[in-house]
């Protein structure tokens, strides 16, 4: 069963997709930043953004196997 995050990655294009991983992984940085230095309060956010780009380079992996 795909998720609701899954299926509106699956409508982006490759360069879409490259832009949105690039974005997710400069956030996932900042974010942990903020959570060495404790000013982090959504500490799932990181769980989140690490998932969010699983399922992109899932969704990339795909494409090049067609």
């Amino acid at each position: 069963m795909a998720t609701k995050r899954f299926k509106e990655l699956k409508n982006l294009a490759q360069n879409e997709l490259v832009n949105k991983v690039r974005e997710l992984e400069a956030s996932l940085f900042q974010t942990r930043m903020k959570r060495a230095t404790g000013q982090l309060e959504d500490t799932a956010s990181i769980w989140r953004m690490r998932k969010d780009i699983a399922r992109i380079k899932t969704l990339q992996g795909q494409a090049k196997g067609k």
